[in-house]
C-alpha cells in the first residue's frame, strides 16, 4: 500500500494539534526518517532520538544526530510552529542552549539560543493516516477511545499493558506516599495510619476520614491505646459526630464528657461532623461503625506498619485487620437507636480494600526506600493473590476482552482508565501506540 505524507497543515489543523503528537512522531520514528534535511539544507541523520522528558526543560534528552557528517549529542525541543520557541522564551533561557535540533511541523521563524546561535530546524512530514487516527482517538466521545478495536488486540499486548499499568500505579502511589511522609516528618507509622484511616472511610467517606487522621495524630491515640473507651471518645469526638446526634443516650453522654477533657488536654480541634455521609449506605458501612472498628484496630495494634511490612502472606495481613466493634455497637448502627444485637466485624472484602489501597502501596514504597527489591516483589505477589475488585470500570473492560484475574489486574485497569483513557493520552498507551503505528502504514 502506498503511504501518503502530510508535508504541511492548514492553520486550523495546527491550532488543534498538540505537541505530544510531535513527541510521538519523533519517539517512534513515525515519519520519513531517511533522506532528511534541516531548514538550512544540512543533511540530517538521526542516530538516537534520546530520552523523553516529562518534566520542565527540552522534550528529549541526550539525543544523537549527524549534521553534514558531524555527530552532535544534546537535547531536542519540539513545537508545532517554530515561532513558539520565542513565545516560550527559550531564546533567553540557558537551559535550552544545549538543544542540537528543533523539530517542528511548520517552520515559520528560525530559532536561536541565548547566545544568538541559530538552532538547526527539522520540519517533519508524516503519514496522513497517522494524523487521522490520532484525531479519531483523542476526540472520541466513547467510554474508551479504542473501545471498538480493543477486543481485537492480541493478548500479549494486553498482558504487557496491564503489567505496565500496575507498576505505574504503584509508582504513582509511591510518589503520593513520599508527599505524605514529608507532612508526617518522615514517620512511616504516622503516614501509614493516615492512609489506613482514609481507607476505613471507603470511597464515599474517604475525605472526612483523611481529615480526621490529619487532625488526630497517632501519638495522641497511642497514649490511650489501652483504653478503648478513651479511644472511641477521641475518634468520635474528633470526627465531629458526638454532637451530631441529639439523642438521650448514656454511652454518648459519657463519650462527650471524656472527649471534653481529652480535647483540652491535647488542644484538639474536631472536624465538621456534617462531612460524613450516611445516605444510601448499608448500615454496616456507616461511618459510626467504621470508626468504631478503627478504634478497635488501634486498641489491639502496636507498630501496625512494621507488622504489615513483615507479614509474609495475604493471610497474615488479613489477620492484622480482623477486628470488630466494642459491645455498644453490637446493637447500634447510630448513637441512641438500638437494633437487634449482632457483632460487626470487618469483612474480608473490606479488609482486602484496605490491603489494596493502603498496605500494598506502603509495602512497595518502603521497599523502594530501603532498596529492598524482594519487599517490592512481595507487595506485587500479595496483590496478585487478592480477587479483582468489582466496579463498573472493571466490568466495562472485561466486556472488551481485558480480563482482570486478580486485584493487580483490576488496579492496572483503574489506572489505565483514569490516567490514559479519560485524559485521551493514547500516544502514551501501548495499545494506542500500536494502533497509531499501524495507521502510519495504511
Amino acid at each position: 500500500m502506498p503511504v501518503f505524507f502530510v508535508t504541511c497543515c492548514h492553520k486550523k489543523q495546527l491550532d488543534t494539534m498538540v505537541e505530544s503528537f510531535i513527541h510521538f512522531l519523533w519517539q517512534y520514528k513515525s515519519f520519513a526518517f531517511s533522506g532528511l534535511n534541516t531548514s538550512d539544507n544540512c543533511q540530517l541523520e538521526v542516530l538516537d532520538p534520546g530520552t523523553y522528558n516529562s518534566d520542565a526543560g527540552p522534550d528529549f534528552f541526550n539525543a544523537k544526530v549527524r549534521l553534514n557528517g558531524t555527530t552532535w549529542v544534546g537535547n531536542v525541543e519540539m513545537h508545532i510552529n517554530s515561532s513558539e520557541w520565542f513565545a516560550h522564551n527559550h531564546h533567553t533561557d540557558r537551559a535550552y542552549d544545549n538543544v542540537v535540533l528543533h523539530v517542528v511541523v511548520n517552520n515559520d521563524k528560525p530559532a536561536i539560543n541565548s547566545r544568538g546561535v541559530p538552532i538547526p530546524t527539522l520540519a517533519i512530514s508524516y503519514p496522513f493516516g497517522l494524523e487521522r487516527e490520532y484525531s479519531r482517538l483523542t476526540s472520541s466521545g466513547s467510554y474508551i477511545p479504542c473501545g471498538e478495536v480493543l477486543p481485537n488486540v492480541d493478548n500479549l499486548t494486553k498482558r504487557a499493558l496491564l503489567d505496565r499499568m500496575m507498576v505505574e500505579r504503584l509508582q504513582a502511589k509511591t510518589d503520593e506516599i513520599g508527599k505524605s511522609l514529608e507532612k508526617c516528618h518522615g514517620s512511616w507509622e504516622e503516614a501509614f495510619y493516615r492512609a489506613v484511616t482514609r481507607t476505613f472511610g471507603l470511597k464515599v467517606n474517604a475525605f472526612p476520614a483523611e481529615i480526621l487522621a490529619q487532625e488526630t495524630p497517632l501519638k495522641v491515640l497511642a497514649k490511650h491505646k489501652n483504653n478503648l473507651f478513651q479511644l472511641e471518645s477521641l475518634i468520635f469526638g474528633q470526627a465531629g459526630l458526638l454532637n451530631r446526634f441529639d439523642v438521650e443516650d448514656e454511652y454518648l453522654l459519657s463519650l462527650r464528657m471524656e472527649y471534653s477533657f481529652l480535647k483540652k488536654k491535647f488542644n484538639l480541634t474536631p472536624i465538621d461532623g456534617s462531612l460524613w455521609k450516611f445516605l444510601r449506605m448499608r448500615p454496616v458501612s456507616f461511618p459510626t461503625i467504621r470508626l468504631a472498628q478503627l478504634a478497635m484496630l488501634i486498641h489491639h495494634s502496636t507498630s501496625l506498619f512494621s507488622k504489615a511490612v513483615e507479614a509474609s502472606s495475604l493471610k497474615q495481613l488479613q489477620e492484622l485487620f480482623q477486628v470488630e466493634t466494642s459491645p455498644y455497637w453490637y446493637n447500634h448502627y447510630l448513637f441512641g437507636f438500638p437494633v437487634k444485637s449482632r457483632k460487626k466485624s470487618l469483612g474480608t472484602a473490606t479488609i482486602n480494600v484496605i490491603i489494596i489501597n493502603a498496605v500494598i502501596p506502603f509495602m512497595f514504597a518502603y521497599g523502594g526506600w530501603r532498596g529492598n527489591q524482594k519487599l517490592k516483589e512481595k507487595a506485587i505477589s500479595i496483590l496478585e493473590e487478592i480477587p479483582p475488585e468489582e466496579n463498573h470500570i472493571i466490568k466495562k473492560f472485561d466486556s472488551m476482552g481485558v480480563k482482570s484475574c486478580n486485584s493487580s489486574d483490576s488496579q492496572a485497569v483503574i489506572h489505565l482508565k483514569s490516567t490514559f483513557c479519560d485524559a485521551r493520552k493514547c500516544i502514551f498507551c501501548p495499545v494506542g501506540i500500536k494502533l497509531l503505528l499501524k495507521a502510519a502504514y495504511i
